[in-house]
């Protein structure tokens, strides 16, 4: 909150004491590799014990809550905005459709949070971004026209299993070559101490890099990496992570400092009614219901369904594909764009404000009930 609205402030808009000289190419590559940093090093401190007794939790947000949220919100989006083509509803529906790991710190990592819920908000963050790439990538060749009807189905599986496949398959690989290298090294007291936490830096680096040179997400690879790391690793995480974790958080202000700056004052001069009504039901009703509805079967508590929903915030990942929208040069991209960065906006402000005492309250709510509820947070 502090840098993006410090941007703003700053920025030629306002006091004209900041001029940052951002293009779109520029702040993508800033924002892709803030998130692969992050992804990285939330999926290197997981607890994959606990991961694998709670998985039904991030497997339906992932199978049933993600395909609900993106629906609701293309629905919503072109009731909102009618001039716009369905594909381009679309389009901002995907887009937002991702949570941020980066914005959900507050939460994931707040022991007053039962550890099985915070192991599986961070593990739905770490995907669905992953997820939702080739849902984008098919859905802006459609809207430019580039496919013809019979090309579609195919190109979507083509689209999703390269993907998702590439990623896992390269993050995997490249965290158990890496982790093997490393462990030799440190046996044989090849590596300086001061020097063992570069690998934690380089490892996501070339992973994200290489599954996108070879055609896969390279979210889903930084964040398959770390759970390889987190599984592999004989040693303590703390001191590998220290450079990655510095890294990420560093990039991720400057990130935010160049939002509030370049992003968020176009956004506010093009503002409607409309962009703000999608907005504020975006980060309310278009998730909430969804996963509400996608955990209904396991027996959790109306309020720790209301919780999972409220928390999904947006941030890097919708940044990223809101670039990738103006690069495509569609009809309406520059509008897509801009509610795009409302919306991210006003999450990074309500959630802030928010996740302290709700988590507090939560926890208060959990100590007077017993639990968080039934089916895998039962005797929490």
């Amino acid at each position: 909150m502090v840098f993006l609205l410090g941007g703003w402030v700053l920025s030629p808009s306002l006091l004209g004491w900041l001029h940052l000289s951002f293009d779109s190419e520029g702040l993508r590559t800033l924002t892709e590799f803030t998130l692969a940093l992050i992804l990285f090093t939330d999926a290197a401190k997981a607890n994959l014990a606990m991961l694998r007794n709670s998985a039904r939790l991030p497997i339906r947000l992932l199978g049933l809550g993600l395909p609900l949220t993106i629906m609701v919100g293309a629905l919503l989006a072109h009731l909102l905005f009618p001039a716009w083509p369905l594909l381009e509803a679309g389009l901002l529906a995907v887009a937002l459709a991702p949570t941020d790991a980066a914005l959900g710190q507050p939460v994931v990592t707040n022991p007053a949070v039962p550890a099985p819920l915070r192991e599986d908000l961070s593990a739905e963050s770490g995907l669905n971004d992953g997820i939702c790439v080739p849902f984008l990538l098919f859905l802006l060749t459609l809207a430019a026209g580039w496919l013809q009807p019979t090309q579609q189905v195919a190109v979507l599986g083509r689209f999703f299993f390269a993907q998702i496949g590439v990623g896992v398959l390269v993050g995997v690989c490249l965290a158990m070559v890496g982790c093997t290298l490393r462990d030799r090294c440190l046996d044989r007291g090849w590596v300086a101490p001061d020097w063992r936490p570069l690998l934690a830096v380089a490892l996501p680096v070339l992973a994200f890099t290489l599954a996108q040179v070879l055609g896969g997400s390279g979210f889903i690879a930084c964040f398959c990496a770390g759970l390889a790391m987190a599984g592999l690793s004989r040693r303590s995480q703390e001191q590998d992570l220290v450079a990655a974790e510095g890294a990420g958080d560093v990039l991720s202000l400057i990130t935010w400092m160049a939002f509030g700056a370049v992003v968020l004052p176009r956004a506010l001069a093009a503002i409607t009614p409309a962009a703000v009504a999608y907005a504020l039901l975006s980060l309310t009703l278009v998730r909430m219901l969804p996963v509400a509805l996608a955990l209904a079967p396991m027996g959790l508590r109306w309020s720790t369904r209301l919780f999972i929903g409220w928390f999904g915030p947006r941030g890097l990942a919708s940044i990223v594909f809101a670039v990738m929208v103006l690069e495509s040069g569609l009809p309406h991209g520059q509008a897509i764009a801009d509610v795009l960065a409302l919306t991210v906006a006003l999450s990074v402000i309500a959630h802030g404000f928010s996740a302290v005492p709700l988590v507090q309250r939560f926890s208060r709510g959990l100590a007077a009930g017993g639990g968080a509820g039934q089916g895998v947070f039962r005797g929490l």
